[in-house]
């Protein structure tokens, strides 16, 4: 089964060097479970030819917002809804969740009750899984027909469902503890209040759920479903 990676901003070029760009990081954590993978920087306007060319799409975090003018998002909304159509599953991954929600008729903004970083657990139909977050933007209202499966009291809608078309989560399964660490350094100081990074650091140890979101991740691109 072949997933592309449709890459919607860059990681730190300080980070790079250890830990590959989002598309290897992505790689990484569905690594194990009999994907090949193409990846597409439409952050820089490169877009496959036909959502058939793939038989699931992953889109990625990025550090702009879905509300942003760039001359790239209308084009992946567009292709959102044409996937979405044509029944090709889809998974989104902060950014990713925030635009297949705007896409579809959701409403996304910056919210008012400030940052997600580092280590963080959600509820998850009564079971808690943690991830790592870094965000402020979320889903604040959703698309028709979606469904919030994931919640905790800072996020109400931290993972989606859209029946077996997409499912997206607003936290980071492919980061690292490491990688939050250097992201802290290189995009926190001065924009993340320091006692929300402060706090983060604190907890950079504690276990995330990473393997089982990939796990579910996988199971969501591998079922069956009518074309």
């Amino acid at each position: 089964m072949k997933i592309g990676i449709l890459l919607t901003g860059h990681a730190p070029e300080e980070l790079k060097p250890h830990y590959g760009d989002y598309i290897a990081m992505f790689k990484s954590l569905l690594s194990g479970q009999d994907f090949e993978f193409d990846g597409y920087k439409v952050v820089d306007g490169e877009f496959p030819n036909s959502v058939t060319d793939a038989d699931g799409w992953l889109i990625t975090g990025s550090k702009h917002g879905v509300y942003e003018d760039h001359d790239w998002i209308p084009p992946l909304e567009d292709f959102i809804r044409e996937s979405v159509t044509m029944n090709i599953p889809m998974v989104g991954v902060c950014f990713g969740h925030q635009i297949i929600a705007q896409a579809l008729g959701g409403k996304v903004e910056k919210f008012d009750g400030g940052w997600a970083v580092g280590h963080q657990t959600y509820d998850f139909s009564g079971t808690k899984l943690a991830m790592n977050a870094w965000h402020q933007d979320q889903v604040v209202e959703l698309a028709p027909g979606a469904t919030t499966i994931a919640c905790n009291d800072f996020c109400q809608h931290a993972a989606i469902l859209y029946g077996d078309r997409a499912l997206t989560v607003q936290a980071h399964p492919e980061f690292s503890a490491d990688f939050v660490d250097g992201l802290i350094n290189t995009r926190g100081r001065g924009v993340v209040p320091d006692e929300v990074l402060e706090a983060a650091i604190d907890q950079l140890d504690e276990p995330t759920a990473s393997q089982t979101i990939a796990d579910q991740f996988a199971d969501f691109f591998r079922q069956e479903r009518p074309r």
